[in-house]
Parts: structure tokens; C-alpha cells; sequence
């Protein structure tokens, strides 16, 4: 066991299992999963406090950036690395920043950024590599969704198990209502960390004004959307037990791109798989991000991805240290207040 790795019984890793896929939206969820689990309420209750000491990040909605009306990016920087720790913390500071890791590259940060539409995702990364001392900097959006969704498999099950992905990008295609400042109100309420108690959706559907079945209705509108991945449990990947982060990258020929990443992405040990652009340095055009024990688990999913796919080109970014991960707050100031302090036009970059 790691340092940070936590002890668990086969118990808690069923409640783990199940919660981080299909968290119950009901009155009583805790109860809920208790029938499921055939244990006790107040067990299950106990279990989960005692997890989220560590090993459960949050429990709660779990929304897609784009589909809220976000713009985002993978962003890869080059620091040298005795500057390594203050690009870091300048990085870290915006807070549309969700991820940031120092991987094993001559590109050594990669970070996740998200701004509103109405901001520029362009200038704010150009911006943010001025500030950290990054050169070159790189943005690497998604060109096509082929999955998204972190479930560690904390069973028994084989390491390269496949299985359906989740949410695509033909979810987050789906038709959707103009977003209005009721759902901006919903947003901000579901994306916090849910009460471990017998009836904790009460307090959330009062400060709405709704009753919980309304609420739930809500949210499933979120849902049907493609607004709202789902509502489940995100855990620490460390403390319970995948400390290697591996990205693969994978150089497809243009034509197999889509048939490949949908390969790809049936792994549920794959997380995340999108396409992305490629540079003159840059060959990889394919993602596929892997959470393993070790690094011999991530190898076997890759050398069955590989075997799968007949792609032979490629090579696997691990993260040697994590300098961010948070789940990113919708509709809040810290944006706008970071982009007063830090954000210059074009006009006055260009004068510096």
C-alpha cells in the first residue's frame, strides 16, 4: 500500500464500484444503495464518511464543460525545469485550470483550462504561458469526443475489460433548451459535494424553491441533454490505489481516426479518448488517457489498444507529479476577477 493509499474491504469497494457510475437520484440514496448492496443504511453511511476522508473526492453532478457553454482545452507547455514549480503555481491560479500535471516530455506541464464563451480561450492561454515563462505552448482542443469518464475499477475484474462508453461526443450533440438563469442556479446547487445523510437532497431542492421529485426532474432534463454526464461519486486516484497516469498518444492515419478512437475508448480503463491536433513536433492526433496499480497495468491495456487497433505508433506521457485537480465550479467570479488582474488586450501583449 501506498503512503497515500487507503485500506478497504471487498465492501467498500462494491459501494465504490456502484457510486461512481450509478448514484442513486432518490429521496434516500444512501437507503438506496443499501438494498442494492444488501447492507444496512447506517453502514453504508459509515463506509462512505470514512471513504471520504480520502479516497472520495465528491459526490455530485458531474457536467460537461462544453455542453454549459464553455470553451476548453488540453494544453501542453515546455518549462525549464528549474522553473518547473513557479509555472506551476502561476498555472494553478486561474481558476478554469482543473488539471495540471508535470509528465515525462520534453513537453513537461499539461493542463486542462476552461473559459465561458464569452472570454477568449486563445488569449487566456497565450496569457497564461507568458506568465509561467512556457515556451512553446501548445493548445490540443478536442477535435472529437470519443469518451469521457473516469470509473476505477476497484474489483477484480481484467485491467483491459471492454465495455460501451458512457458519454460521447453524440451526447454532447444532443438538442438543448438556451441556458437560462434558473439552470445557472441548478448548476451551481448540483455541483456541490452532496450531504452523507438519510434525506440529503432536502436542503438543496429548499434553496431552490423545488420539491426533491422536481429537482430530480431537473436534473434528468440535464441529463437528456447531454448537459449533465451523470450524478455519481469522483474518486482520489491515488488513495485508492491508481497511482499511474498514463496518456497515451497515438499517431492514426486520418481515415482510421474514428473508427480507431471508438476502439479505444470501449477499454474502461480508459477514461478519457479524443482526437486532437497534431504540430510539426508534435505527430499524436489520438488520447487515450489510462488510470492503473501500476505502470504494468496501464502497459497491458496499451499493448492491447495496440493489439486491437493494429496502431503501432505511439508512446505514453506518465504524470510524475500533480500539481491541480479539482472539479471546476461553473457560473462563479473567480473568472472574471482573475481576468481583471492578469488578462491584457492583444495590443498590450504586443507592446511588451
Amino acid at each position: 500500500m501506498t503512503p497515500r493509499e487507503h485500506s478497504m474491504d471487498s465492501d467498500d469497494r462494491g459501494i465504490l464500484d456502484l457510486i461512481q457510475s450509478d448514484f442513486p437520484l432518490s429521496a434516500t440514496p444512501y437507503a438506496h444503495l443499501a438494498t442494492r448492496l444488501n447492507m444496512a443504511e447506517a453502514d453504508v453511511i459509515e463506509r462512505i464518511l470514512r471513504l471520504k476522508r480520502g479516497v472520495i473526492r465528491q459526490i455530485s453532478a458531474i457536467f460537461d464543460t462544453r455542453a454549459l457553454g464553455y470553451q476548453s482545452s488540453l494544453v501542453a507547455a515546455r518549462v525549464p525545469a528549474d522553473q518547473v514549480e513557479h509555472a506551476a503555481r502561476v498555472i494553478n491560479q486561474h481558476p478554469g485550470v482543473s488539471h495540471n500535471y508535470l509528465r515525462d516530455h520534453e513537453y513537461n506541464i499539461w493542463f486542462t483550462v476552461a473559459v465561458p464563451a464569452a472570454s477568449s480561450l486563445e488569449h487566456t492561454v497565450e496569457r497564461l504561458g507568458v506568465l509561467a515563462g512556457a515556451d512553446p505552448v501548445r493548445m490540443m482542443p478536442t477535435l472529437k469526443l470519443f469518451k469521457i469518464g473516469v470509473e476505477l475499477n476497484m474489483g477484480d475484474q481484467p485491467i483491459d475489460v471492454q465495455t460501451a462508453p458512457a458519454f460521447t461526443g453524440l451526447d454532447r450533440a444532443r438538442p438543448k433548451r438556451e441556458m437560462t438563469e434558473r439552470m445557472v442556479q441548478l448548476v451551481r446547487e448540483l455541483q456541490e459535494d452532496l450531504p452523507v445523510e438519510h434525506e440529503p437532497f432536502n436542503a438543496m431542492a429548499e434553496r431552490l424553491g423545488l420539491s426533491v421529485p422536481e429537482l430530480f426532474a431537473e436534473a434528468q432534463a440535464f441529463k437528456a441533454e447531454g448537459r449533465m454526464r451523470r450524478f455519481a461519486a469522483i474518486l482520489a486516484h491515488r488513495a485508492a490505489g491508481f497511482v499511474a497516469n498514463g496518456m497515451g498518444v497515438w499517431a492514426v492515419p486520418d481515415e482510421r481516426i474514428e473508427a480507431v478512437g471508438y476502439q479505444m475508448a470501449s477499454f474502461k480503463a480508459v477514461s478519457h479518448c479524443y482526437q486532437r491536433p497534431t504540430y510539426p513536433d508534435w505527430p499524436y492526433n489520438v488520447f487515450s488517457m489510462i488510470h492503473g496499480r501500476t505502470k504494468e497495468e496501464c502497459q497491458v491495456v496499451l499493448d492491447s489498444i495496440q493489439r486491437v487497433t493494429g496502431v503501432s505508433q505511439y508512446t505514453t506521457l506518465y504524470s510524475t507529479k500533480e500539481f491541480k485537480k479539482i472539479r471546476l465550479k461553473y457560473f462563479t467570479p473567480k473568472l472574471d476577477q482573475w481576468e481583471a488582474a492578469h488578462l491584457r488586450t492583444a495590443e498590450e501583449l504586443a507592446t511588451q
